[in-house]
């Protein structure tokens, strides 16, 4: 029986870099590792409509991203052409857009910390370049958080995501090319990592 691929989340704030990083990677590695992409902006492109106000289609909206992003990992999981799977954002993600306590996330979703942590041998965080000031204006038309927005949030995933075993954080940088070098190298590292794990199984 074939061994399940090793998933890697990699996060972070509003104009962290991470889809730069992913997008480097998926052309380096084509037929090495599958990039899981991000549920959010699949779900939005296709026409859902992004809530700010309305409470109970907050909830709505996340629930349903949760579910797509378990159904992308566990496709990708069954197709995947190699020992690794890339995740453009993960299942906990969404606790930070949540309008309501972590307790009620986790009732309504019926899961914990533990269990969505079991999923992912590693997180790497990409820290927003609004931490420092920067501005984080892009293409991306359901990038609607200003850089005070993004700051905020960037902190909620932090708190989130720093508590996984396996974490690593790569910080903003004056220099955005250097930091999409670090965050690069972090990725190499943890990839290193997980594929003499995955190997030693």
């Amino acid at each position: 029986m074939s061994k399940k691929p090793l998933k890697i989340v990699v996060t972070g704030g509003p104009g962290g870099g991470k889809t730069t990083a992913l997008d480097l990677f998926r052309r380096e590695y084509i037929d090495q590792l599958n990039v899981v992409p991000e549920a959010a902006s699949l779900m939005f492109s296709a026409g859902m409509t992004r809530q700010q106000t309305d409470i109970k289609k907050i909830k709505l909206s996340q629930i349903a991203i949760y579910k797509m992003q378990k159904n992308l990992e566990e496709s990708f999981t069954s197709l995947a052409h190699g020992s690794l799977l890339l995740c453009d954002r993960g299942t906990l993600d969404g606790l930070a857009y949540w309008p309501d306590s972590e307790e009620d996330y986790f009732r309504t979703l019926n899961t914990s910390f533990e269990k969505e942590f079991s999923e992912y041998y590693a997180v790497i965080f990409f820290q927003t370049s609004a931490a420092s000031g920067h501005n984080i204006k892009s293409n991306n038309p359901f990038r609607t958080e200003d850089s005070a927005q993004a700051t905020k949030l960037d902190e909620k995933l932090q708190e989130i995501w720093s508590k996984h075993p396996n974490y690593h954080f790569v910080r903003n940088n004056t220099s955005f090319m250097k930091k999409i070098g670090m965050g690069i190298a972090t990725i190499n590292k943890v990839l290193l990592d997980s594929q003499l794990r995955f190997d030693n199984e």
